[in-house]
């Protein structure tokens, strides 16, 4: 069973971008001092980016939402839509391939809260949120629940898309 659990949610965050794993808060903090991610993650206090245009604000977080509901609703067309086609952190062909099998394994629920843009430019944004995954897998009906806590970095393109995922579990 544990076994079971572990991969999993190694799955579910593989696939929240790719490639992309849990990071340990060493290596949060090396990619945090690197530029990547422009704030610490592991603290408790978040502070909203002051310099965001408010109409560019409202779509960063359209786009953050759009993300979780269409993963949630198991909705591929609207996945493959949201994600970066150029993104930095998953190939754009493996990431599909990994969530169509999760859709046709799982049930997954996200429920995003204190979500707030911690960094803005032009070009991209890092919006953070405290992150409740529900995942049911349909052959058994087993159940498991995991707490964490992540950043998603979108990208402008056409629309803002996410680009990469970083996420440090409670657990």
């Amino acid at each position: 069973m544990k076994n079971w659990l572990i991969a999993v949610m190694a799955m579910l965050l593989l696939t929240a971008c790719g490639d992309e794993q849990e990071a340990s808060p060493e290596q949060l903090q090396k990619t945090i001092e690197d530029g990547t991610v422009g704030f610490e993650v592991k603290g408790d206090s978040i502070q909203e980016a002051t310099n965001i245009p408010k109409d560019e604000k409202q779509q960063i977080i359209n786009a953050f939402n759009e993300y979780i509901a269409a993963f949630n609703e198991k909705d591929l067309d609207r996945y493959q839509n949201i994600i970066s086609k150029n993104a930095e952190g998953f190939d754009y062909v493996e990431d599909v391939k990994a969530v169509t099998e999760v859709f046709k394994q799982y049930d997954v629920n996200r429920t995003a809260k204190d979500i707030t843009i911690v960094k803005y430019s032009k070009e991209n944004a890092q919006v953070f949120s405290n992150l409740t995954t529900h995942t049911k897998e349909l052959e058994t009906g087993v159940e498991l629940s995991g707490t964490g806590r992540q950043v998603t970095v979108f990208v402008k393109e056409d629309s803002w898309k996410v680009s990469s995922i970083y996420y440090i579990g409670n657990e």
